[in-house]
């Protein structure tokens, strides 16, 4: 017999059955997202490589990883109802099958334009891969320690991919070119495809809740009219019809996709949610974060190659302190986060990380590693403190029921600041340029901007942001959608804190 879930009943036969099934489930969701956060990480270390082979300029390379995010970010949360609803087996291998069929798509591209359609094909599978894995990994342990345990271990093996992906990044491009780095998904997916049929029981949520299409369709749009705008406006002047337009339609769409939202039954975003000062508050420097992570980050290979005059090999690895950092940093904030409440971790978190920035702005072709690998490295420490502590407190501020879909909204609101982080500091770069500054003083630009961005939100949240006493910080919940889907961290090492 099964629960409502598709979980098998609790009880010792039941428990006996069930358990040698764990193991290979918890391989086959850690490895693909592995997968996942290994590509979020490996093609910034290609992106040199990219713009010679494939005679791309800037806003080329911002599409490349723009186009990616957008879909996932817009995807997301939508990705744990489908799984609900249609089976959290079966939406994990489509998943798996469009973003490994999209990576060889990648690979073959023979063209910018390939390689942007393939990237939000990839983004496709990505936002359903992730939140269906860790939904099976809930629905497969019912028990709370359980469940907590095998979050624990998906997040820290899975986030292995984080830190791996610079220095494969740039070991592959150098090697072989950029196209090795999408080629090496597919022995995974191939592999992940085969395990996932026979070793993954399918599991859903009868009562999961209808998927908003006009909700998703409308924030796809809206978002993207405004991506396309920051992006082409250094090329094709801010002040250009197509330009102006693209703004105008952005504004106008996402108005619309404030109306429907406000109206629909089953909202993706339920608006009422803002209503509390403390969800606000939380998911608006969530936005932020992903604004100076990822469009500081897309730089950073770029600097030391085209600014220090690094190999595509060398950068990839010089790149990262800052990943790493994060990685190591990561399972402690949450503890810090429960002792000295959310206010404090995270102000300190965002103004760690804004300062780091702000000195890279000052980094310059003749600057040593020795004084630049640390600076990575404090960026890197000060995000880990901020992401899970910020998912957190948007938990807190709902209720019991909802704490899923608060850690959704959550990552998503984090993809949303990645989209207009690399969208915005590109076209810092461009306009600087565009004035006779060069790609070096254009790079310096983009970083103190994300600095003093981060630092201001800092200011923001330390006014803000709710003090919480330890008992009442909870954790990153095990799922995200709007039924019982899981969540895409906002950081491959978040977890649940009990």
């Amino acid at each position: 017999m099964t629960t409502s879930e598709g979980v098998p009943e609790a009880g010792p036969a039941g428990t006996a059955a069930v358990r040698p099934n764990r193991a290979a489930l918890l391989t086959v969701t850690c490895l693909g997202q592995f997968m996942v956060l290994l590509d979020s990480t490996i093609v910034g270390a290609a992106l040199p490589d990219m713009q010679r082979r494939l005679h791309t300029h800037l806003s080329g390379l911002q599409w490349i990883v723009d186009a990616y995010v957008l879909l996932v970010a817009m995807l997301l949360l939508s990705g744990g109802v489908f799984a609900d609803r249609f089976g959290r087996r079966r939406v994990f291998l489509a998943g798996v099958a469009v973003f490994t069929a999209a990576s060889v798509l990648c690979s073959a591209a023979p063209s910018i334009g390939w390689l942007i359609a393939g990237r939000v094909a990839q983004g496709v599978g990505a936002a359903a891969l992730s939140p269906a894995s860790l939904a099976l990994i809930a629905a497969a342990h019912p028990a709370p320690q359980d469940r907590v345990r095998a979050i624990g271990l998906w997040a820290g093996l899975s986030g292995i991919g984080l830190a791996a992906g610079p220095p494969a990044g740039g070991i592959l491009a150098d090697a072989f070119g950029w196209p090795a780095i999408f080629l090496v998904n597919g022995p995974i997916g191939a592999f992940l495809l085969v395990a996932g049929a026979r070793a993954v029981r399918e599991s859903r949520n009868p009562g999961a809740p209808s998927i908003d299409v006009p909700g998703t369709v409308l924030s796809i749009l809206g978002v993207g009219a405004l991506t396309y705008a920051l992006i082409e406006g250094g090329s094709r002047g801010w002040t250009s019809p197509v330009i102006l337009s693209g703004f105008a339609a952005a504004v106008v769409v996402l108005a619309a996709f404030v109306a429907v939202e406000a109206r629909a039954s089953t909202p993706m975003l339920p608006l009422r949610l803002f209503r509390e000062r403390l969800f606000t508050v939380s998911n608006t420097a969530m936005i932020v974060v992903g604004f100076a992570l990822m469009g500081s980050s897309f730089f950073f290979s770029q600097f030391f190659v085209y600014v220090q005059g690094s190999s595509i090999l060398r950068a990839g690895l010089q790149t990262l302190p800052a990943s790493l950092a994060m990685v190591v940093v990561s399972p402690f904030a949450g503890r810090l986060a429960a002792r000295y409440g959310f206010r404090i971790v995270v102000t300190a978190g965002l103004a760690l990380a804004g300062l780091g920035l702000l000195t890279l702005g000052l980094v310059h072709a003749g600057t040593g590693y020795a004084n630049v690998w640390w600076r990575l490295a404090v960026v890197g420490i000060g995000f880990a403190l901020t992401m899970s502590p910020l998912t957190g407190a948007a938990i807190q501020a709902v209720g019991p029921q909802e704490g899923g879909l608060a850690s959704g909204i959550s990552s998503t609101t984090r993809q949303i600041g990645a989209v207009l982080g690399v969208a915005v500091l590109g076209a810092v770069v461009r306009t600087r340029q565009s004035g006779g500054a060069s790609f070096e003083a254009g790079l310096g630009g983009a970083f103190l901007t994300a600095g003093a961005v981060t630092l201001a939100c800092a200011v923001f949240t330390g006014l803000w942001l709710v003090r919480s006493r330890r008992a009442d910080v909870p954790s990153p919940g095990p799922s995200a959608g709007r039924g019982s889907g899981a969540h895409l961290p906002d950081h491959p090492l978040e977890r649940e804190q009990r």
